[in-house]
């Protein structure tokens, strides 16, 4: 916390002013896109704080920042969503789990986490399904078995009964699953039916799953301090 958290306060501070403002969403503009992507900004410059050697030597760190890359492009995106730019927006972050999956890794596999993420993530595809059609039909399909998939991978990576764990581990598992409770405020609000206080639910837990795996990418970091201590 006190090696981490002043590299923070740019997000917390820039998190606040999206907060305080509200921008309207009736008049999307490129002011409205620079607040909202603006706490996204601040994590890049966390991880960049951490030096490019750190990022380049160590591939989870650079998906992970490549990630949020993509996710501010997502952002844009759907702040002119009524215009059309939705499934662009889809499409970000949808590359966005890609790179969260690969960073997270393969090991352990944990047969029993996918399993159960692919109860939930297909449970919640046969709710939304008959709201759908067109191409949304096969889009969020595939959309959610991405972010399940990394849902999986950030869950597995824990082994809380194992004690195999870490507090990064267990910020990636905490972050996953707020950035599947945010997109699954934003399907229910687009596809079904109005959710109350839906964008406020939508924004808080995904600026709080992207910090959470922001904090995930200096695991590595971690390690190597530790070998160098020893």
């Amino acid at each position: 916390v006190k090696s981490e958290g002043p590299k923070l306060v740019p997000f917390f501070k820039a998190t606040c002013v999206y907060f305080v403002l509200w921008l309207p969403t009736s008049s999307p503009s490129w002011f409205s896109a620079l607040i909202k992507c603006l706490p996204i900004f601040c994590l890049w410059v966390f991880l960049l704080a951490h030096g490019i050697n750190f990022l380049v030597s160590h591939r989870s760190a650079s998906r992970i920042l490549a990630g949020l890359i993509f996710s501010a492009v997502g952002d844009a995106f759907l702040i002119w969503q009524e215009q059309g730019y939705f499934i662009h927006g889809l499409l970000m972050f949808a590359i966005t789990h890609i790179l969260y999956s690969s960073a997270f890794g393969m090991k352990p596999l944990d047969l029993k986490a996918g399993l159960l993420m692919g109860l939930v993530c297909s449970s919640c595809y046969a709710f939304l399904y008959s709201y759908l059609s067109g191409p949304f039909t096969y889009l969020v399909a595939v959309y959610i078995a991405l972010i399940g998939f990394m849902g999986w991978r950030a869950v597995a990576g824990v082994q809380l009964c194992n004690d195999l764990w870490t507090w990064t581990k267990l910020s990636a598992c905490i972050g996953a699953m707020l950035f599947m409770v945010s997109d699954l405020t934003i399907a229910l609000n687009e596809f079904c039916f109005p959710v109350p206080y839906s964008r406020f639910i939508i924004m808080a837990t995904y600026y709080a799953a992207q910090m959470l795996i922001a904090l995930s990418a200096v695991e590595s970091r971690d390690e190597e301090d530790s070998r160098k201590r020893s």
